[in-house]
């Protein structure tokens, strides 16, 4: 009797370290410590300092999923885990928003960028916008690369500025309707595009192209960049965001070529 209890009691200690060791440990990589963000593709490079600079003040990660705004509002809506949701422009923001899809009282508008006509570095085009101006020669045979007009916002902030230049029915049938304002910089750095209009954000980050000319503030909408919480943020989103909206993150949004709503224009 007394070796079969001895057994038992073995048996016991083993089942107890296979159970313990099955239990997971948390960790500071775990999901509880970090912040998934669904941001527009034109913040793809300052989100990553941001997220750097974020994590070194609180060790929390930022995760982050990147494409047009369109797309990201209509994955959030179908269920998508964001903890914040990060637009290029404020008609997607109000999509979520109409939809209760977002936080009460935890949206704000937090930068503004510029829209510009690109062509490829090594390009001799020389285009002045202005109203009337004749875009559909300085193509040539080539066509014009921007998001999508009818979901991007890029792509709807170029048709706007054509419109209102009077220029948009000589040339809408030349453009390369691209998924993301990213998509539409890659097409005329790899010279398949002669001309595009992206943010001056995206022509900064890359060196294969220049900037034309940039659009009048007065010819499209502002370029606005608003951020909010998802209705199931995490606890930690409302760090992130208030960092997002801080004195610290208006320094590095400025580097990359934003300016935070409020201060003059960009350093470069």
């Amino acid at each position: 009797m007394k070796r079969r209890a001895a057994i038992r009691g073995l048996l016991t200690v083993f089942c107890l370290m296979a159970c313990t060791a099955a239990v997971p440990v948390a960790s500071a990589a775990d999901d509880s410590q970090s912040v998934l963000v669904f941001a527009a593709a034109s913040l793809t490079d300052v989100l990553d300092e941001l997220g750097k600079a974020f994590t070194a003040q609180t060790h929390v990660q930022v995760k982050s999923s990147l494409a047009a705004s369109s797309v990201l509002a209509k994955q959030i809506e179908a269920g998508a885990p964001a903890d914040l949701f990060f637009s290029a422009d404020l008609e997607w923001m109000d999509y979520l928003d109409q939809r209760k899809l977002l936080k009460a009282g935890s949206r704000h508008d937090v930068v503004l960028n510029r829209l510009v006509l690109i062509a490829p570095a090594d390009s001799k085009v020389s285009v002045k916008i202005a109203p009337g101006f004749d875009l559909l020669k300085a193509l040539g045979d080539g066509k014009l690369a921007t998001g999508d007009p009818d979901s991007v916002p890029v792509g709807k902030y170029a048709h706007a500025a054509l419109e209102k230049l009077g220029v948009w029915d000589r040339v809408s049938s030349r453009i390369v309707r691209a998924e993301n304002v990213r998509a539409a910089l890659a097409f005329v750095a790899r010279g398949e595009a002669p001309l595009g209009i992206v943010y001056r954000t995206d022509a900064l980050a890359e060196k294969r192209v220049r900037i034309v000319d940039e659009f009048p503030a007065d010819s499209h909408p502002p370029v606005t960049y608003p951020i909010a919480l998802t209705a199931h943020a995490s606890p930690q989103a409302q760090r992130f965001e208030d960092f997002v909206t801080g004195d610290a993150a208006k320094v590095i949004f400025r580097q990359f070529g934003f300016y935070p709503l409020g201060t003059s224009q960009p350093v470069h």
